[in-house]
């Protein structure tokens, strides 16, 4: 049977088939130090797991749930947005989701025909282009450079056609160069959106971690007009298999989405949505204890580039530190180097575009007498 021609340029995921790799090596007997991924090692926090046991008893746990979610999730969420944003939400305004990737892809199969275009950053989340192309639209990047901050070139983007752009996709703090927004750049995307009558949306799953102020794009008066955000509980409150996440902004544009989500799943499990509405509700001190491991983890991972050859520059948050390869090296080159060499794993620059060659990214996803022995590796 012949695949699908959506299919005919979207290659398998990297780490799909890059984890194979690795997991050929360890079960080969080498002791891989993996520092690729984003999947958080630390325990989500007990009592949001107790409320998820002590759910599985509730009555109608394991019937169909609503697709909007239960009225207490929803709330939690507002709540959650009220108090670290300063965002208020209507009920209509927030919808959760089977994880953010699943929003991208409602997302663009709700508002983009064949055709239209979307602006994609570069450096940028690789899911953004291949959900693109999976629904017939077209990618449009912008550059994002060191040089200015990995911040998005509103002069350059406006030399180009826009006329048939409908979408464009945002995410601060970003990944995978840990820039975060700095006052003003909200702002500009809204009124860059609003002129080109382009609905924005931004990625915001990691601004608890080693961030002092939590951001959202729909601080900006008006944002809902032309704006939407998603957010996600699997970085925030180490819960990434559970597969949380929630979508914020106009009642219209949530209406539209809900006609795809309404006909593609039947519901989030009600003990999952106990569970999130536990970690929605959790104290500040949560994110500082939290944020204490990840910044001696920096620390460490900080000493890593550096044995490796590697040098960072500017100001980074998130659970990654982004780093430029030694003079000579390509980003695949050098990841397979420091695989092979010494059974190490660190992300390639370049699987997030073309403005990421030259660069790896390292995980904060492990502990620090992990960090440590590698950095061991390092200087041996």
């Amino acid at each position: 049977m012949i695949q699908a021609e959506r299919l005919t340029q979207l290659r398998e995921y990297y780490f799909s088939q890059k984890l194979e790799e690795v997991r050929s090596l360890q079960a080969s007997g080498k002791d891989i130090i993996n520092l690729g991924i984003g999947s958080p090692d630390l325990a989500p926090p007990t009592h949001v797991v107790q409320a998820l046991i002590q759910a599985l008893t509730h009555e109608g746990a394991h019937q169909y749930q609503p697709y909007k979610g239960q009225p207490r999730l929803r709330q939690a969420m507002r709540n959650f947005y009220s108090r670290h944003y300063k965002v208020e939400l209507e009920d209509a305004e927030v919808l959760p989701l089977m994880g953010s990737k699943e929003g991208i892809l409602h997302i663009s199969m709700a508002f983009l025909n064949a055709g239209d275009q979307v602006l994609i950053p570069n450096p940028g989340y690789p899911t953004y282009k291949a959900v693109t192309e999976l629904v017939g639209a077209e990618p449009l990047f912008y550059e994002l450079t060191e040089e200015n901050g990995w911040l998005p070139d509103f002069y350059q983007m406006e030399q180009q056609d826009l006329s048939r752009v409908k979408l464009m996709w945002v995410n601060y703090p970003h990944m995978p160069t840990g820039s975060p927004a700095p006052d003003g750049l909200f702002e500009a995307i809204v009124n860059f959106a609003r002129e080109h009558n382009i609905l924005v949306v931004n990625d915001n799953p990691y601004s608890f971690i080693l961030n002092k102020h939590q951001k959202s794009l729909l601080e900006v008066e008006g944002s809902k007009e032309v704006a939407m955000e998603l957010n996600s509980l699997s970085k925030t409150f180490n819960m990434s298999g559970w597969r949380i996440g929630m979508l914020s902004g106009s009642s219209e544009h949530l209406k539209t989405v809900l006609k795809v989500k309404s006909n593609m799943d039947s519901g989030m499990f009600y003990p999952l949505q106990a569970g999130a509405t536990a970690a929605l509700e959790l104290p500040d001190d949560w994110f500082a204890e939290q944020n204490i491991i990840y910044r001696r983890r920096r620390d460490k991972v900080l000493q890593l580039a550096q044995a490796l050859g590697c040098t960072t520059s500017g100001e980074q948050t998130g659970m990654f530190i982004w780093a430029r390869v030694p003079a000579g090296e390509t980003s695949e080159s050098f990841v397979d180097t420091v695989l092979h060499g010494l059974d190490i794993f660190i992300a390639p620059g370049m699987i997030f575009g073309s403005q990421g060659e030259g660069y790896v990214r390292f995980s904060l996803c492990a502990a620090e007498e992990v960090i440590e022995k590698a950095i061991k590796r390092a200087q041996s």
